[in-house]
């Protein structure tokens, strides 16, 4: 017995050891688990300064061009000039020269400027789209022919930026795109109260102009939808159809295997990737029509399917087994089973990973450059046959003008590109949210 009790003895001691030094490491460990979360504090942190530095940047850039100076005209309509037959025909009307008489306006505002140089510079204190804005009144009312009416027109984008203070006077006349003359000019006007910031709303209704006060993304926003509309309508159902068989019915081989494998390859592809695709196959095989929203739609189409199908994948994955056997069980048939029971089940995480999608569908760029979607189109698509560009190239169009206000213009663009992007992410969100089941 007493040769016993100190081997006890000594079994107890190396446990008691192994504690302390336990012990001893526990102010170690916690000093670097303290570590480790404030790394991970100031990285999170990091990320969202950064986020909300380039949103502040972007805001602050973007926000002045929801805002547009006009200029107030008293306009003449010497009925002699624009409607000399007197019959209001809408086609004599819209072929006369309202350019002069604005001009003529100018010229009666401003009695002592002369001189080539001069009066140039006194006409390009308003828009270039000033006369298209008198006709469009007039053809509206063309009862307002041989009265002097008050108009508003778009100022030139030189004189916007001075009136929002981003024309520095105090630098030499020879830095500045603005001459001294000019400011004199834009000085009498505003103390005659003919100045004014208005809404933008031409931001909104308009497409693409060389003009930074005339530019709009209407053309840019149709373009987005008509391509979109296409991309849904192909991806979807091919992208679900995919994603059934694989899932449900495809025989577990080694063809399949390759299949998937590719799929999740794809979804890593660069997107530029499929934009060569398009142009080598749709537009140089098939012959299809270069920037427009079909091939648009195309291209993008290849590029969510595989996110698509991963979705949907996911999404019949986590349909219990027993809604199969169920509804196998009291008689159904398989594709019975997959149609009326597995898939309006899984729908809603179909539709989530879909709008996903799209979303990244929308802020694209890369792949409709190479189909010739970068072109300048001023003109409102129709159709999904019609040239167009899309709002992400408008912004990279814009991006590359050096004028400032284009530079306003492409910040107002990305904050619009930014709210439907949110926009689509949250009804993904919403969807989840209110569809998905957990089982």
């Amino acid at each position: 017995m007493s040769s016993v009790a100190p081997a006890a003895g000594g079994v107890g001691v190396l446990p008691r050891r192994k504690f302390e030094l336990v012990l001893a490491g526990m102010p170690r460990r916690r000093a670097a688990e303290k570590r480790f979360r404030l790394y991970g504090q100031i990285a999170i942190g990091l990320g969202l300064a950064f986020l909300v530095i380039l949103f502040a940047s972007i805001i602050l850039n973007g926000y002045t061009a929801f805002w547009q100076t006009h200029i107030r005209l008293d306009v003449t309509l010497d009925a002699a000039r624009i409607d000399p037959q007197g019959n209001r025909d809408p086609e004599a009307l819209r072929r006369a020269d309202y350019n002069e008489l604005i001009r003529d306006q100018l010229r009666a505002m401003f009695p002592d400027v002369s001189g080539r140089r001069d009066r140039l510079a006194l006409y390009g204190l308003v828009s270039n789209g000033a006369s298209f804005d008198l006709r469009d009144r007039v053809l509206a009312n063309p009862e307002l022919v041989g009265q002097k009416i008050a108009l508003w027109v778009p100022a030139d984008d030189d004189i916007d930026m001075l009136m929002k203070g981003n024309v520095d006077r105090s630098v030499p006349e020879s830095d500045r795109r603005l001459k001294d003359n000019q400011l004199a000019w834009v000085d009498k006007l505003a103390a005659e109260g003919r100045l004014q910031q208005r809404f933008n709303a031409d931001f909104f209704t308009r497409g693409d102009s060389r003009d930074a006060e005339l530019a709009g993304i209407w053309g840019a926003a149709v373009g987005s939808l008509l391509t979109l509309m296409v991309t849904l309508a192909l991806s979807f159902p091919l992208g679900v159809a995919a994603a059934v068989y694989l899932e449900e019915f495809a025989p577990r081989n080694r063809w399949t295997d390759l299949i998937e494998v590719n799929i999740n390859n794809l979804a890593a592809v660069p997107s530029i990737v499929f934009g060569l695709l398009g142009l080598a196959v749709f537009i140089n095989f098939f012959g299809l029509p270069r920037s427009a929203p079909l091939v648009g739609g195309l291209v993008l189409t290849l590029m969510t399917l595989p996110t698509i199908i991963i979705a949907s994948r996911a999404a019949l994955k986590s349909v219990p087994p027993s809604i199969r056997e169920g509804a196998l069980g009291i008689g159904a048939s398989p594709m019975q089973v997959m149609i009326y029971h597995v898939v309006p089940l899984a729908l809603p995480g179909m539709l989530t990973g879909t709008i996903i999608g799209m979303a990244q569908a929308l802020g694209e760029t890369a792949p409709l450059l190479m189909i010739g979607m970068v072109a300048f189109i001023a003109d409102i698509p129709k159709g999904i046959f019609d040239p167009a560009t899309a709002l992400p190239v408008q912004i990279y169009l814009w991006a590359d003008s050096p004028e400032r206000a284009f530079v306003e213009r492409t910040s107002a663009a990305i904050i619009v590109l930014l709210a439907f992007l949110a926009v689509m992410n949250a009804v993904a969100v919403v969807l989840r949210r209110r569809f998905e089941r957990r089982w």
